[in-house]
C-alpha cells in the first residue's frame, strides 16, 4: 500500500521519505526558495505540530490552532474579516479588564464616518472589539416607514417596529464585539448623537446583561419641553418613550452611564440680543455619591461681545431640542440636553458635534485624537 510521503522542501534535491522513516529514492528537484519564503516555512513548522503531537494547553498557540481547526470551511467576507481579526488579537494577551466597545452611529451617519475613531481605539488604545454598526446613509430612508403610522402624527411614536432595522444592526455589532473578547469580558456601548438614546432602547429590548458601560457623545437624551411656542418634537414622541420606558441613568460599579457634551458654539435668539448668564454648568471627571459630577464655573467662552447670524441659526436648532436658543452646545445638540440625571456628565470646550465637517485642529469633534484621549480611560477602567 502506498503511504503518504513527506518532502523536506527546504533543501533542493532532497529524497522523499515515508512517514515511517523509510527512504524511497530521489524525489524531483524542488524549486529554489528565497530566504523570506524559507523563513515563513520554518515559522509555519514551529507553529503547526505534526500529526499526533500534543499542544501545550493554555498557550496562545493552542488557542490559535484550536480556533483554526474548528473554523467553518467556507466563510462570508464579513465572517472572514472577523475571524482574521480574532486570530490577530488572540495571539496577544489583552488585559483582562479591557472593554470591547461597539459603536452606534448618529442619524444620517454611516459606518465610514467612524472608521478613524474605531481604528484609534483598536490600534492606539488596545481595544480590539471596537466595531461600528454597519449602516449606510440610504439605510436611514427606512425611517420613512413611520410616516404611515398614526402615532407619528399624534406625536406618540414608538421605536419599534420603525427602528427595528437599526437595532438589529447594533445587535450585530455587539455580537461581533462579543466574539472578539474573552468569555467573561464586558461590553462598553458607545452611542453618538441619536445613537446614544437608541442604545438605551437596545439595552432595554435586547440581551444586554454583559453591557456595563454606556458612553454617549452629543446625544439629545431629553425630550423637548411641551407648550413652548415654535418648538416641534422632531422625534415625534420617541424621546418621550425613551424617558418613560428605558432604565434611568446610574453610575455604579455594576453599570455606568457617561454622557459627554460639547461646547462649540453658543446659540442666540432669532431676534433681539442673547441674555445668557456667564455661569454655565460644567463637569468634572470625579463622580459624586449621586453619580452626577457637576460644578458651577465661570467660563470665558460663555460671554460674547456680538451675536452673529450663525449663532442665531444654531440657536433655532437648539430651541427645537431643549426649548431655548441662548444656550451652549456642540452646534447641533445643546449641552443641557446631552446630560442625564444620575450619570457622570462631562463637557468639553470647543468640541463639534459630527465627524462630518470636523477638523482635528480647528474644529475637533468627540472622536478627534486630542478629545479621545480625554475620555477613552472610561473604556479602559
Amino acid at each position: 500500500m502506498v503511504r503518504a510521503i513527506h518532502l523536506d522542501i527546504r533543501r533542493p534535491g532532497t529524497r522523499a521519505r515515508l512517514r515511517g522513516g523509510e527512504w524511497c529514492g530521489e524525489a524531483r528537484r524542488a524549486p529554489r526558495l528565497r530566504p523570506r519564503a524559507i523563513a515563513a516555512l520554518r515559522r509555519f513548522e514551529r507553529r503547526t505540530p505534526r500529526h499526533g503531537e500534543p499542544l501545550p494547553l493554555g498557550t496562545a498557540q493552542h488557542r490559535w490552532v484550536a480556533r483554526r481547526r474548528h473554523a467553518p470551511a467556507t466563510l462570508s467576507s464579513a465572517a472572514a474579516r472577523r475571524q482574521r481579526r480574532r486570530r490577530h488579537y488572540c495571539l496577544r494577551d489583552a488585559p483582562a479588564a479591557s472593554r470591547h466597545p461597539p459603536m452606534a452611529q448618529g442619524l444620517g451617519n454611516n459606518t465610514g464616518d467612524y472608521a478613524r475613531l474605531a481604528a484609534a481605539l483598536r490600534d492606539d488604545h488596545g481595544l480590539p472589539g471596537a466595531v461600528v454598526a454597519r449602516v449606510s446613509r440610504p439605510d436611514w430612508l427606512r425611517n420613512a416607514a413611520g410616516l404611515v403610522d398614526a402615532d407619528y402624527w399624534r406625536g406618540t411614536l414608538r421605536p419599534r417596529p420603525v427602528l427595528d432595522w437599526y437595532l438589529n444592526r447594533v445587535d450585530e455589532a455587539v455580537a461581533e464585539a462579543r466574539e472578539l473578547c474573552a468569555p467573561d469580558g464586558k461590553i462598553s456601548l458607545i452611542g453618538h448623537s441619536a445613537g446614544g438614546w437608541l442604545a438605551r432602547v437596545y439595552m432595554e429590548e435586547f440581551e444586554a446583561s454583559d453591557i456595563s458601560l454606556l458612553l454617549t457623545l452629543g446625544t439629545p437624551h431629553l425630550p423637548p419641553p411641551k407648550g413652548v411656542p415654535g418648538v416641534i418634537d422632531q422625534t415625534r414622541g420617541l424621546l418621550n418613550y425613551v424617558e418613560k420606558n428605558c432604565a434611568p441613568a446610574v453610575y455604579t460599579p455594576e453599570m455606568r452611564y457617561v454622557c459627554i457634551a460639547g461646547r462649540y458654539i453658543q446659540g442666540a435668539p432669532l431676534l433681539g440680543n442673547s441674555a445668557v448668564a456667564s455661569d454655565e454648568v460644567l463637569a468634572v471627571d470625579t463622580p459624586s455619591e449621586a453619580g452626577e459630577a457637576v460644578i458651577i464655573s465661570t467660563n470665558d467662552k460663555s460671554t460674547t461681545s456680538s451675536v452673529t447670524w450663525r449663532a442665531r441659526f444654531v440657536g433655532q436648532g437648539y430651541k427645537q431640542v431643549c426649548g431655548r436658543a441662548d444656550v451652549w452646545g456642540d452646534g447641533v445638540v445643546p449641552e443641557i440636553a446631552a446630560h442625564l440625571g444620575g450619570a457622570l456628565n462631562i463637557s468639553f470646550d470647543g468640541v463639534y458635534h459630527s465627524p462630518v465637517g470636523a477638523d482635528d485642529e480647528q474644529r475637533p469633534w468627540y472622536g478627534s485624537p486630542a478629545i479621545l484621549k480625554q475620555w477613552v480611560h472610561h473604556l479602559l477602567s
